[in-house]
């Protein structure tokens, strides 16, 4: 299957299957990127080529990625890495 481009309706199928899915990881993404200590509730909100934007506890954060996203694979692999390098526990 060929990837797609990162167009915002990606983004937006992207963020519904974080949000949806996977909220443990987007949370886990506000405390080790966004450098927050004890949020509650994280949303994806948009996929950029080069960051996230993410709404925690009601105020809007930007984590940058490493590289900018070439397509809706890329950026799979790129959240999927990013959520492997946090410490586990």
């Amino acid at each position: 299957m060929a990837a797609d481009p990162l167009t915002p309706a990606v983004s937006e199928r992207i963020c519904k299957h974080m949000n949806n899915d996977h909220g443990e990881a987007v949370l886990a993404f506000s405390r080790h990127y966004g450098g927050l200590d004890a949020p509650v509730s994280a949303r994806m909100l948009r996929i950029e080529t080069d960051q996230m934007l993410l709404e925690v506890d009601g105020t809007e954060i930007k984590i940058s990625f490493d590289h900018p996203l070439s397509d809706s694979e890329d950026a799979h692999r790129t959240l999927v890495a990013m959520l492997r390098a946090m410490p586990q526990g």
